[in-house]
C-alpha cells in the first residue's frame, strides 16, 4: 500500500488522501475536496483513480466528488447511511465491509458516528496498520459534534473501537488540528511531558510534509485518550465543581469535548 498525503492549503486546513496499489497502479481517493491536486498527485505517480471514498457527508469532504467522476470514472463509496446526502452514491458500506483497491490492498470499513452519524474510517489491513479516521480522530484530538454528530456516540467509537486499535497504526486524519490540539491537551494536562515535545518539535512544520503520528503516540498526548488522568481530572473539577470525586471515562471525555467546543 503506498500512501499519499495531500495538504490542500485551504482554510479549513483538509488533507486528502491516494491509497495506490504497488502492483497495479490502481488507486482509492479519499475525501478528494482538492480534485485538481488529487488529480496531479496521481499523474505525477502514474496512478489511475478507481474509487472515492468520503468519511462523511460534509461538503469540505465531498465537493470533490463530481469532478474526480468526470475526470475518471471513479466509483463513490460512503456509509450506506449517507445516501440522499451524499449525490450519485455508488456503494453504500457499513462495519466490517472491505474495499479493495488493485491487487493487494484491503481497508476495513469502521462505521465510527460521533461527528456525523454516517462516518466511515478506514483501517488497512497490511504489514504497518494504518488508519484514515475523517474528522473522528485528529492528531492530538478529537472531531466535533455540531453538524449532525452527538458526543455520546463519539465517546463510544473512542472507547469500544478506536482504544482496542494497535499502538504501531499510522493516523491520516481528515485536517491538520495539531498544533491547536496539542494547545488544548496542554490546557488540560499542563504537566503532559509529550505533548510539550511535540509542540515545542512541530509546531513550525511544513503541512505539505506532515507528522504522521501513531497510536501509541496519540495515547500519550490526546487529551481524549487520557481519560484517567489526574491532572486532566483536577483541572476538569476546576470547571465543573459538580464532578464527582471518581468521575468515568465518559464524563471526563463528554466535559473535555464541551470545553474544547468554545476553546
Amino acid at each position: 500500500m503506498i500512501v499519499e498525503q495531500i495538504w490542500t492549503g485551504n482554510a479549513f486546513r483538509n488533507f486528502n488522501y491516494l491509497v495506490a496499489c504497488p502492483e497495479t497502479g490502481e488507486a482509492l481517493a479519499i475525501d478528494p475536496l482538492d480534485y485538481t491536486k488529487c488529480l496531479a498527485a496521481a499523474k505525477d505517480r502514474g496512478w489511475t483513480v478507481t474509487q472515492i471514498l468520503n468519511t462523511h457527508e460534509h461538503g469540505d469532504h465531498t465537493g470533490g466528488n463530481k469532478a474526480m467522476v468526470a475526470a475518471t470514472g471513479a466509483k463513490i463509496i460512503a456509509h450506506a447511511n449517507a445516501r440522499g446526502r451524499i449525490p450519485n452514491m455508488d456503494r453504500g458500506v457499513g462495519a466490517g465491509d472491505i474495499i479493495k483497491v488493485g491487487k493487494s490492498v484491503e481497508l476495513e470499513c469502521l462505521d465510527t458516528p460521533g461527528h456525523t452519524m454516517s462516518h466511515i474510517c478506514l483501517l488497512s489491513h497490511t504489514d504497518q496498520p494504518a488508519l484514515f479516521s475523517g474528522d473522528t480522530l485528529f492528531n492530538a484530538g478529537a472531531g466535533n459534534c455540531h453538524n449532525g454528530g452527538h458526543p455520546n456516540e463519539l465517546y463510544e467509537t473512542f472507547a469500544n473501537q478506536l482504544e482496542k486499535l494497535g499502538d504501531d497504526t499510522q493516523l491520516y486524519p481528515g485536517h491538520d488540528y495539531l498544533i491547536n490540539n496539542l494547545k488544548f491537551t496542554l490546557d488540560r494536562e499542563p504537566d503532559n511531558a509529550a505533548a510539550k515535545d511535540m509542540l515545542a518539535r512541530y509546531e513550525n512544520q511544513d503541512p505539505d510534509n506532515a507528522l504522521v503520528t501513531t497510536l501509541s503516540q496519540e495515547r500519550e498526548m490526546n487529551v481524549f485518550f487520557r481519560l484517567q488522568s489526574p491532572t486532566v481530572i483536577a483541572r476538569l473539577k476546576e470547571s465543573f465543581p459538580d464532578m464527582t470525586d471518581d468521575p468515568d471515562p465518559r464524563e471526563v471525555f463528554l466535559k473535555l469535548r464541551e470545553l474544547r467546543n468554545s476553546w
